[in-house]
This record gives C-alpha cells, sequence and structure tokens, in this order.
C-alpha cells in the first residue's frame, strides 16, 4: 500500500507539471515518444476490474484493437480528451475497439462521479501497482510520469504506439483506424 501512495504522488506531481507544461503551450516532445524497443512488442498481459464490476484484460481484449489510457479527472488534458474518446467509443466499438481507462491518484467515489459527469462508456478501472508496472515498462525510465499516457494495442494483441499528452478527436481517430487494419501475412 506504502509503494502505491509513492507511486501516485509521483504521478500526481509529474502529472502536474506536464499539465502545467502543456497549458503553458511548452513543448513536451521528449515525453511524446516510446522507445524504439517497446514498439511493436506484445502488450503486457493485465486482468483488473472495472468500477461497474466486470472483469477487463488482456484475455477479455484479445483479438481487439484498444487503447489502454492513463488519466485523472483533475488533469486538464485529460479532461479534454475524454469527450472525444467517448464519441470515438460509440463510433468503433462495433468494429472490434475500445478505450481502456486507467485512473491515477484518484478514488474511486470521485472517479464513480466523473465517469457519469463525462457519460463515459468504456471501461475504466482504478490504478495499482500492477498495472503501472505493466504498462510502466514501456515508457522511459520504465515510470508513467506524466498524464495522459495512452498506449495503443492492435488487433494482433502489439504495441504500436505509446503516447504523452492529449489527442484530439481527428489524432485518435487516425490511431484507431491504424489499430484495426489487420497486419499483412507473409507469403
Amino acid at each position: 500500500m506504502n509503494s502505491i501512495l509513492k507511486s501516485g504522488t509521483r504521478i500526481f506531481f509529474h502529472s502536474a507539471l506536464l499539465c502545467i507544461l502543456l497549458l503553458a503551450g511548452a513543448e513536451v516532445k521528449a515525453f511524446a515518444v516510446a522507445p524504439a524497443a517497446a514498439l511493436n512488442t506484445p502488450a503486457p498481459a493485465f486482468s483488473a476490474v472495472t468500477l461497474d464490476g466486470k472483469a477487463i484484460g488482456s484475455a477479455q481484449l484479445a483479438g481487439k484493437a484498444y487503447i489502454v489510457n492513463f488519466f485523472a479527472s483533475w488533469c486538464p488534458p485529460c479532461r479534454a480528451e475524454i469527450p472525444d474518446m467517448v464519441a470515438l467509443q460509440n463510433q468503433y466499438s462495433r468494429k472490434g475497439f475500445t478505450f481502456v481507462g486507467i485512473a491515477v491518484n484518484e478514488t474511486v467515489p470521485t472517479i464513480k462521479l466523473f465517469i457519469a459527469d463525462k457519460k463515459i462508456n468504456y471501461p475504466v478501472v482504478m490504478s495499482d501497482d500492477k498495472l503501472l508496472g505493466a504498462f510502466g515498462r514501456f515508457v522511459p525510465d520504465g515510470q508513467i510520469k506524466a498524464i495522459p499516457t495512452s498506449f495503443v494495442v492492435n488487433s494482433s494483441g502489439r504495441i504500436t504506439q505509446v503516447i504523452t499528452g492529449g489527442k484530439s478527436k481527428s489524432e485518435f481517430e487516425q490511431i484507431i483506424l491504424a489499430s484495426l487494419k489487420k497486419p499483412a501475412r507473409a507469403k
């Protein structure tokens, strides 16, 4: 429990700094790119229970394209991209795509109210050390230090992008369409 609090506190302060930089218009390109070794590798195995009590994880998502989005209700860039994510979830869920939200440094009551207020229609779970560790290994220094941070997984179960910072609806849509494409088979 103590390590979760330390991780949450660390993430909170780093996230607050990134949010301030993003709001100030500062360039944060160093955060925006995943290490080359992280790309096109199998997504981590994970399992969790959503805030509405359903199991979600790599087993349930096998064969689907998805974006795991680490976010917080108090983060302005996170709040800005969520309405677009909700709209895209409506548009692409029938085509085999979903977002998975992972709430960082939050309480269950706060996130439940936030989900209802923002009409979030995709699975949301609370972060823990296992989830932070599973996905953190795909970012520099092995830790998720800023939010929003998103991990794009294609329908073959491979991480194709790691994105730090908010995205627009059109940017997310391009990412979703690319993740839904079936890879070409070798002849």
